[in-house]
C-alpha cells in the first residue's frame, strides 16, 4: 500500500517508488536540473535505481524521507520535495531536517515548488512536531532562493559546501505559524 503524505490542491506528496525510476531518471539525467547541483547529472538508471533504494532506506532509519510529487489531474511525476533528516554535519548543525525540492524543467515557473514546499513545512510542524527547519541553496540559484523565501524561511549565513558558495535558511515553528 503506498503511503501518501500531504495532499494539495494540485499534489499529492507520497512516498517515492521504485517504479518511480523513469520520472526519477527524467529529472535526475537533465544537466539543466543539475546546474546548481555539483553538475554531475546521472547517465543510467541504475543510478537512480540506487537513489531510490537509499530515500526508500531514510524512510526507515529516520522515519522520514523526500517524497515524490504527482500531479492530481495527470498522476504525472513532477519531482520530489520534502524533508530529509540529515544526520552528517553540514554548516556545523547536525540532525537536523532539512527541506528540498527538485522538479523536471517543464514544471518549472508553475508555483508546484512553492506549493509542495509549504506543503512539506505544514507537515514538519503539525505532524512531526518539530521545532524548525532548515534549507540550503547554491548562492547563484535564484529560483531555489525565491521559493524558500516565498515560504517563509529566513536567510542566515552564506557558507561552503564542497567548494561552493550556499545559502543557509531556516524557519521555526512561530516563524511559520505567522506566516500560515
Amino acid at each position: 500500500m503506498m503511503k501518501i503524505f500531504v495532499e494539495t490542491e494540485r499534489l499529492i506528496l507520497r512516498e517515492i517508488l521504485p517504479t518511480d525510476i523513469d520520472g526519477m531518471y527524467e529529472l535526475d539525467s537533465d544537466p539543466e536540473v543539475h546546474k546548481y547541483l555539483g553538475n554531475k547529472p546521472i547517465t543510467n538508471k541504475d543510478q537512480i535505481a540506487d537513489v531510490i533504494n537509499f530515500i526508500r532506506q531514510q524512510y526507515i532509519d529516520n522515519g522520514i524521507g523526500r517524497w515524490a510529487i504527482i500531479d492530481k489531474t495527470t498522476n504525472e511525476f513532477i519531482g520530489w520535495a520534502g524533508l530529509k533528516f540529515v544526520t552528517i554535519q553540514t554548516n556545523n548543525h547536525i540532525n537536523y531536517y532539512d527541506l528540498g525540492y527538485r522538479l523536471i524543467k517543464k514544471y518549472w515557473g508553475k508555483g508546484i515548488g512553492v506549493e509542495a514546499a509549504f506543503a512539506s513545512l505544514k507537515y514538519a510542524f503539525d505532524k512531526l512536531n518539530v521545532n524548525e527547519v532548515y534549507a540550503i541553496a547554491d548562492c547563484e540559484n535564484n529560483g531555489s532562493d525565491k521559493i524558500l523565501k516565498k515560504v517563509g524561511l529566513k536567510f542566515i549565513e552564506t557558507f561552503d559546501l564542497d567548494g561552493i558558495k550556499h545559502n543557509w535558511y531556516k524557519i521555526d515553528r512561530k516563524e511559520f505559524d505567522n506566516n500560515v
